[in-house]
């Protein structure tokens, strides 16, 4: 019985010698650097939801990628590492087997990047999501099934996607992204709406929004925001119209050709704030952080009116008189599409 159990231990021990020894055989093996086919320097392999590790290994020795792909698979079951995510992942020259399965295993996919600049709108936004081939079919959704999507409980998108740069993987819907900026666009607002000044005249956070987007707007150079946020304010407590032309050019929407005319600020639209009192119905554009922030917290001052300057910047003036003086100064006749306005004379 004795010699038995010593038979047994031993063959127990040369088998285990045996799997050690293949297993760093196996292992020096699998950590050989990978050679590409054709000089690649890298590739791009994308791994398709629902993918097996077992699929993966056999489809890259296929493409002459991995030299040992049952090997990869063997050790990956031994390791308890066969997790893989889907995406797309950057292979390097040079690179190991090894290093490939901790890429799937960690799921270190490629992220790429899109920007959307302050003040852009809404349909500004989808046709930059369009622009990326992953994203083309956000132009075949309604903006009900857009909102829908992105959990935006709102009547009108308008507003509130915060500018930024957004990363995102081969996995990513352009909803994700649209929710993404929704979501940081609330958190953003509600924490500014909850140190905001006080006597300001607005009942809601999302009054703030649009008075926000106007100042958005409004704005050629950064460091006028809290002054036009604070010319805007006090037209608003004063029971003045705010007279922006931004808002106008918001209202006409594609009929608008890059020159606002005196018939366009008689034209009456729910935006054009030459025509109504108080705010428009909704955000004209998305709002950076910073002109939120000015919105919240207006520059103390005197003056009621502004007029471009035509460098970016503008002319602040505290009554009628010398507002329309600066008017014949600065006022250029052929505006750009982009033209930065400023509330114009009370008829």
């Amino acid at each position: 019985m004795l010699r038995r159990l010593i038979g047994s231990l031993a063959l127990l021990t040369v088998l285990l010698a045996c799997m050690a020894g293949l297993m760093l055989a196996g292992h020096y093996e699998l950590e050989k650097p990978i050679e590409l086919p054709l000089g690649q320097t890298s590739i791009v392999w994308q791994v398709d939801r629902g993918s097996s590790l077992t699929q993966i290994n056999r489809q890259l020795h296929q493409r002459d990628i991995l030299s040992h792909p049952k090997l990869l698979s063997f050790y990956a079951r031994i390791t308890g590492d066969t997790a893989i995510q889907a995406g797309h992942y950057q292979i390097e020259q040079g690179e190991s087997a090894l290093g490939l399965l901790a890429k799937f295993n960690q799921g270190t996919v490629i992220s790429y990047q899109i920007t959307f600049p302050e003040g852009w709108n809404f349909q500004q936004w989808i046709a930059q999501l369009a622009t990326v081939e992953q994203f083309a079919e956000i132009g075949q959704l309604s903006h009900e099934q857009i909102m829908t999507g992105a959990n935006i409980n709102q009547p009108h998108p308008e507003g509130w996607l915060f500018p930024d740069t957004y990363s995102y993987t081969h996995e990513d819907s352009a909803v994700d992204i649209i929710a993404r900026a929704h979501r940081k666009m609330r958190q953003v607002l509600d924490q500014a709406w909850q140190g905001r000044e006080s006597d300001l005249p607005y009942a809601s956070a999302y009054e703030a929004l649009i008075m926000a987007s106007i100042v958005e707007k409004e704005t050629g150079m950064a460091v006028e925001r809290p002054t036009i946020a604070g010319v805007l304010v006090r037209r608003l407590n004063k029971g003045m119209r705010l007279q922006t032309d931004p808002t106008v050019i918001y209202g006409l929407g594609d009929s608008y050709r890059g020159n606002i005319t005196r018939r366009h600020l008689k034209t009456m639209t729910p935006y054009n704030t030459y025509r109504i009192n108080g705010l428009p119905p909704t955000p004209i554009a998305m709002p950076s952080a910073a002109a939120i922030e000015a919105t919240l917290h207006p520059q103390a001052g005197s003056s009621l009116y502004f007029v471009a300057r035509g460098d970016g910047g503008h002319y602040f003036s505290d009554t009628l008189a010398e507002h329309q003086k600066a008017v014949r100064q600065y006022q250029i006749r052929q505006r750009a599409v982009d033209y930065q306005s400023a509330p114009k004379a009370e008829n």
